[in-house]
Formats: C-alpha cells, sequence, structure tokens
C-alpha cells in the first residue's frame, strides 16, 4: 500500500472519527486514502476553523480531535487552534503536508520548516522522512497527546514519503494509566483538611479529563466544603443541585468567591491548572496552606507553594483523602453563594433595551436544557457567562481560559455538535469574535448541523473597552461597523433573527432551538453593565 494509506489506517486504529480540515497539492495522496476509509473528513472553509473544531472535539470527547492542511501558509494558519488545543489542555492531534524531501533543505516554494514551528505549541512535534516509521509517529503522536497533561501534537508529513509503498499495520493502541497516590501523602493531606478552620477547595479542567466530579461531588458533601471552580470547570459540581457550590472564580476583579479564598486557611486544589487563574489573584498573600491533587507534580510558581502534593489518579486521590479526613461545620461560606445567586437573579425580569448581560444569561439558561451545551467565544461576555451562567453537567459550558483565543465559538459549536448529536449546541459569541471565523457558517449549513450563533452586538471589542475605561476612562480604538447579521445569515443558507426589545429575546431562542436549522440571532447588548460590575466589585463589602 502507498504510506498515505497507511498513515489513514494508523489513524482508523486510534479511533478517529473526523479529521477537520482543507485539501492541498502536498496532502493529495491523504485525501485519496480518506476516501476509502471509515473516517469522515470535514471540509472547513479556513484551517483556523478546522483546528478549532479538533481542539473542541478533544476536549467534548477526550479522545484526540485531528486536524489536517497542506505546507506553507495552510499549516501556519493552524497554529493558532493547535495552541489553544495546547494550552486548554485538550488532546488534538495536528498533521500538515509538506513539499518533497528534496527540496527542505534549500530556499524554495511555500517550504517553511514546520516541525521547528510547531514545536514551541505542542507536546510533540515530528517530521515522516520513511514511510517505516509511520506506526510509531502516529502512535506517539495520539499517546502524548491523550497523556495527562492532554494537549497538541504535530506530525509534517512531506509528499514524496506519502506515496512511497510500504508493507506494514499500526501498532497496538496503550494507553498509560493515571497512578495510584502514595498514602503517606493522601494521609498527610487528610490530616491538614481534617485540622482546617476554614478549608475551600479550588476545582480545574483537570476533574473533568480525568471524569472526577462525581468523586470531588461527593468529596465536598461528605467533608462540607465549599467548591469554587475556574471558567473551565463549570459544572464540575452541579450549581443549583448542590449547596457546596460557590460558582465561577476567575474574574481579575474581586468577586464574592475570592472572599472564600481570603478567608480559608487551606486550599484544596484539585485538577488545578495554572495556565487559567494565576495563583498571585486568588492567593496574593501567600500564607496559606496549598494542598495540590492532580495527575502530575505542581508547577513552580512563587504563590503557589504546595505544603503537601497528592500525585496521581484524582479520583482514587479523592476518594481516599475523603475516607480519611474529619467533617467540617461547612456553613461560614454559605453567604458568598447566596451574594451570588442575588445577582444571578436581579435583572432576570429588566425589560432595558439593549439588553443587560445578566438578563441575556437568564434568558439562554431558561431555554435550555440542562444538558445542552453552549461554546462561548472569547471577549467581555465570556466573564458574564463564566459568573453567571448556571451549569448542573460537567462540559456544558466550554470556555476557552487557557489560551483564550477569539473566534473558537461556530467552530467549536460545529465540533460540539458533531460530538454530541442529541443535544442542542448555541455558539455565544460577540460581534468581534464571530466575524474572525464567520465562514464556518457554510460549514455548518453544508454538514446539516443545526445550531444556534447568538451574537452579543455592541458594535466594538468589549472587553478591551471595558479595561480601556477602567484605567485610563476613555477608550481607544475599539469601535466598529457591523453587517446585517440576519441578511448575512441568510445569505449563507441559515436563518437570521434580530432582537428589537428584551421580551423577544427568549421566545426567539426557544424558536431556534426547536429548529433543525442552522440559526444566528444578532441580540444588542448593554455593555454599560460592565462598569458598574467594576465598580460594585471595588466597593464589595466580603459578606462573610
Amino acid at each position: 500500500m502507498k504510506a498515505a494509506e497507511l498513515f489513514v489506517r494508523c489513524l482508523e486504529n486510534e479511533g478517529t472519527q473526523y479529521v477537520f480540515g482543507i485539501p492541498g497539492e502536498e496532502n493529495l495522496d491523504l485525501m485519496d486514502a480518506l476516501l476509502g476509509s471509515s473516517i469522515t473528513f470535514v471540509t472547513a472553509r479556513h484551517e483556523q476553523g478546522a483546528a478549532f473544531m479538533a481542539d473542541v472535539y478533544g476536549r467534548l470527547t477526550g479522545r484526540a480531535g485531528v486536524c489536517l492542511a497542506t505546507l506553507g501558509p495552510g499549516a501556519t494558519n493552524l497554529i493558532t487552534g493547535v495552541a489553544d488545543a495546547n494550552m486548554d489542555h485538550a488532546p488534538l492531534v495536528a498533521i500538515a503536508g509538506q513539499a518533497s524531501t528534496n527540496r527542505l533543505h534549500k530556499e524554495s516554494h511555500q517550504v517553511l520548516d514546520l516541525e521547528q514551528i510547531f514545536r514551541p505549541i505542542t507536546k510533540y512535534s515530528s517530521r515522516l522522512l520513511a514511510p517505516e516509521v509511520i506506526p510509531e509517529v502516529v502512535r506517539k503522536a495520539f499517546k502524548l497527546a491523550q497523556t495527562e497533561k492532554t494537549g497538541a501534537t504535530f506530525i509534517e508529513f512531506p509528499e514524496n514519503i506519502a506515496e512511497m509503498d510500504i508493507d506494514d499495520v499500526p501498532l497496538p493502541v496503550k494507553n498509560p494509566h493515571q497512578p495510584e497516590p502514595l498514602s503517606e501523602r493522601v494521609k498527610a493531606a487528610a490530616e491538614l483538611i481534617s485540622n482546617a478552620r476554614n478549608p475551600i477547595i479550588l476545582a480545574g479542567n483537570g476533574v473533568l479529563r480525568a471524569k472526577a466530579w462525581q468523586q470531588l461531588a461527593d468529596f465536598a458533601e461528605r467533608l462540607n466544603i465549599p467548591v469554587a471552580n475556574t471558567f473551565m470547570a463549570k459544572g464540575v459540581v452541579p450549581f443549583a443541585g448542590n449547596p457546596h457550590a460557590l460558582g465561577s472564580a476567575g474574574l481579575q476583579s474581586k468577586d464574592y468567591v475570592n472572599c472564600g479564598f481570603d478567608k480559608a486557611d487551606v486550599i484544596i486544589c484539585v485538577g488545578y491548572d495554572l495556565v487559567e487563574y494565576h495563583p498571585y489573584l486568588w492567593h496574593p498573600t501567600r500564607d496559606r496552606i496549598i494542598i495540590h491533587i492532580d495527575s502530575i507534580p505542581a508547577e513552580v510558581d512563587a504563590y503557589y507553594s504546595v505544603a503537601v502534593g497528592v500525585v496521581g489518579d484524582i479520583k482514587h486521590s479523592l476518594l481516599r483523602i475523603g475516607e480519611l479526613s474529619t467533617p467540617h461545620q461547612g456553613q461560614h461560606m454559605r453567604a458568598l453563594r447566596r451574594a451570588l445567586i442575588e445577582d444571578m437573579n436581579a435583572c432576570h425580569a429588566d425589560g432595558e433595551f439593549p439588553i443587560k448581560p445578566q438578563k441575556i444569561i437568564w434568558d439562554l439558561r431558561t431555554a435550555m436544557a440542562l444538558e445542552d451545551i453552549v461554546v462561548c467565544d472569547v471577549g467581555a461576555h465570556k466573564l458574564w457567562m463564566a459568573r453567571m451562567f448556571r451549569c448542573e453537567y460537567p462540559n456544558t459550558c466550554i470556555i476557552s481560559n487557557g489560551f483564550a483565543s477569539m473566534g473558537i465559538a461556530l467552530p467549536g459549536a460545529i465540533a460540539a455538535k458533531l460530538a454530541h448529536p442529541d443535544r442542542k449546541v448555541v455558539a455565544v459569541t460577540g460581534d468581534a469574535g464571530f466575524l474572525m471565523n464567520v465562514q464556518e457558517l457554510e460549514t455548518a449549513v453544508r454538514l446539516g448541523t443545526p445550531l444556534v450563533v447568538l451574537i452579543w452586538n455592541d458594535s466594538g471589542y468589549g472587553l478591551i473597552k471595558w479595561k480601556q475605561m477602567n484605567y485610563f476612562g476613555r477608550p481607544a480604538f475599539v469601535d466598529f461597523t457591523n453587517p446585517d447579521f440576519v441578511k448575512l445569515a441568510e445569505s449563507f443558507g441559515a436563518r437570521g433573527y434580530r432582537v428589537e426589545s428584551a421580551d423577544e429575546l427568549r421566545p426567539t431562542l426557544q424558536k431556534a432551538l426547536a429548529d433543525s436549522a442552522v440559526s444566528i440571532i444578532d441580540c444588542p447588548v448593554d455593555y454599560g453593565e460592565n462598569l458598574k460590575l467594576t465598580a460594585k466589585m471595588g466597593e464589595m463589602v466580603c459578606p462573610i
């Protein structure tokens, strides 16, 4: 067989269901080999969109999403999505075609050293220089992508290698298991927790990757310890259904949950990724006892000095520490939860227009089923969604907060619908982030993947304006104009809606969610609430 055919068999052997990408001259043999494969090739409209699709698919399934580009500009267009997956710890394997090996040593048309370019933004970057190494390279790429902490890997595939003959088979798939935590570390952590006066849990995305959310909920309930989650760990404990849930930590301004960290003497970090939420923001005093429960040892950080590290299978660590620890009274932080719930409920009947962020979130949560999925873009709306969108199940509110790249919502929503075709999917995005990958509307319509794109329209870069007003009291170069989003949607074959009053939003969402179509909802937002929130946090008196 051709080397390209062996490569595709290796992808099938890894359980690959979808490859997201764009065909090119230097991956012709690979594209042809995919025609006879069980793998579905999803033709995207931009390589960044393809990488974001693979990124979100990997995050939702735990299996490496796969994206494909040709050489040169096709490959470099993958970079943002690949970096996003790597810093968000989503398993992803990126593949790029390359020129023949007989012109890689010199200046040549469209030739870049892709192996070197991708090395700083992946866990593993490799070039195929002989067909015989394909089984090993593919197996290693998937193994490393899917091993904690999960992330991105890259394979460069020269076109002359792809067309060579080879007689070989894929390697058996054997992924490593997490080790058991050391008993002495378990006992030390349990002792610190038992002797704590005001412990608090900070749960990170690693809990979701380990599928340890039930063990975390049981741990918190048994020991009566409140739980704050990072943005990417929303839903790790049900908010409405768990009195220990304090909501999301991660706003750079002081929020209610920060009071919990200020009052805590022991902070139990479970599956916490430092890339997502700087320790100096929640531990500025550097004097609290930190317990690190994760799959790998803690990162070195001056504000994250670990007293006890429990490394290994997170599920087993929580079970064993919980069995040895003494329960607490656990009532001292309930006021933080009540204060947040009051904020969540405050604007549910607000009738002002443009619509306040709190009202948009209330109507969105009301219109969606609890197991439906929101994929959130990056911008001011991300902060509001992280703080106020209630989650009862894990992986139902997807937020990028490691690399935090704009443009992820629409392509990510397509991947979410492919991963979970039985659930409704909403892309929550700003007008700026939406237009960064608007071309993938055609992909969604062509694939027949029903989803809703909810655009928070403020005709500007709202998050940057928020920060500018906080620091300088005036905006700088953040305003722009938008197309007619309804006509734009219709031109792609999607359905378009424009919200023109506060009472129109919820029924419009309900109608769009009920349709088996791609729908765009243009919703004007009042970001005047941004500065009001900042002022409130600046004046906040801790309620405990």
